[in-house]
């Protein structure tokens, strides 16, 4: 009787002789050697970049003057007026140039703007790392259909392992509940393969970066 061997049987020999065999890691220090190259240029411009090819919204601003400048001609093109703003840390800058905004959540339904700090921006992809650790919680950065993030250049970071380093620095062992990485609006294609923005949270992002 002829010896029927089938593929799956021959693939299954091979793998077993495999594990018999003993040989040595022919890449022993792949696990060492970093992902990306190293970043070459200015992290705030590379941030830019990647945040602009995400369709999100960006502007550099020398001080707070600059920012509530901005902010001002902004909301007066689109007509913001329901700008919410949890954060006492924002709150007090906002206070400070008189700039209206609502800071509790009464109507929060009809929100237009939910406006809030960040924990650092990653230059690699564009991205923005928020947490649930400060008093915008969870809602803030994803109800209202535009969402602005205040931050600071000493936020930027060239990856995503040094945002949760300086995340460890902050909290310690206390690390927040809820961390999550945003990069660009919301959006999805799953529908005819058409890209829709806003379909699981805001539909414009917008990054104002403070130099000091």
């Amino acid at each position: 009787m002829r010896n029927i061997t089938t593929s799956k049987e021959k693939l299954l020999k091979k793998i077993r002789q495999a594990l018999l065999e003993k040989r040595d890691n022919p890449y022993p220090n792949l696990e060492n050697l970093p992902l990306y190259p190293p970043v070459d240029g200015h992290l705030d411009v590379m941030f830019a970049e990647q945040f602009m090819a995400v369709s999100g919204q960006f502007a550099f601003c020398e001080d707070e003057v600059q920012f509530i400048e901005t902010l001002l001609e902004l909301a007066e093109q689109r007509n913001w007026r329901k700008i919410y703003c949890w954060e006492p840390a924002l709150q007090e800058i906002l206070a400070r140039y008189e700039y209206p905004y609502f800071e509790t959540d009464k109507d929060f339904e009809q929100a237009e703007v939910g406006f809030t700090l960040c924990e650092a921006l990653i230059a690699r992809n564009g991205s923005i790392l928020l947490s649930n650790a400060n008093a915008a919680g969870r809602r803030l950065s994803i109800y209202p259909p535009v969402h602005i993030v205040l931050a600071y250049a000493s936020q930027l970071v060239p990856d995503l392992k040094d945002g949760f380093k300086l995340l460890k620095e902050k909290y310690g062992n206390n690390v927040p509940s809820m961390i999550t990485n945003i990069t660009g609006p919301s959006r999805t294609a799953d529908i005819e393969k058409t890209l829709v923005l806003g379909a699981h949270g805001p539909k414009e992002l917008f990054v104002f970066l403070l130099e000091g």
